[in-house]
């Protein structure tokens, strides 16, 4: 399976770059978990909210491949526990070789992303920084994966 986790951003700070990777080296061979970082729109005097999200969300839905199984990140998104997320993990293995994590910029996604999602998460009702996201991601499909595999990792 192929979990491909697209990303607006570069360059992260070094606490997120080893905290998503810790979680990212502990999935077996099998989860190809791959981060593909696209570049956030040059912010300049002209530039509104709504005019970043649409470049973005261009150049995402642009890098998207047309076979996967897509889930955006959003904090208006439906919850899942960590339970819930390891039977979406099983029922992601069963039917789709490949799921793609959707994380906005720091203006959020554009709607057109938005409608494009197969699937629109919530990791919290908190506005999470787009950087964090990617660790707490990481960790909750590594939780995922513990979960459906009956790993202690997680506890109840």
């Amino acid at each position: 399976m192929h979990l491909d986790i697209l990303t607006i951003g570069t360059r992260m700070p070094g606490w997120v770059n080893e905290g998503a990777e810790t979680y990212q080296k502990r999935l077996p061979k099998h989860m190809d978990l791959r981060f593909h970082e696209l570049s956030p729109a040059q912010r300049s005097s002209g530039s509104t909210q709504d005019k970043i999200k649409q470049k973005e969300g261009k150049l995402m839905l642009k890098a998207l491949r047309n076979d996967a199984y897509v889930i955006a990140l959003d904090e208006r998104g439906i919850s899942w526990s960590s339970t819930e997320l390891a039977t979406q993990l099983e029922r992601w293995f069963a039917n789709y070789p490949r799921v793609a994590f959707l994380i906005g910029g720091a203006d959020g996604l554009d709607e057109r992303v938005r409608q494009r999602a197969d699937h629109i998460w919530s990791l919290s009702p908190l506005t999470l920084p787009h950087a964090l996201v990617r660790v707490v991601l990481t960790e909750q499909l590594y939780r995922a994966w513990t979960l459906t595999q009956g790993h202690p990792y997680h506890r109840d």
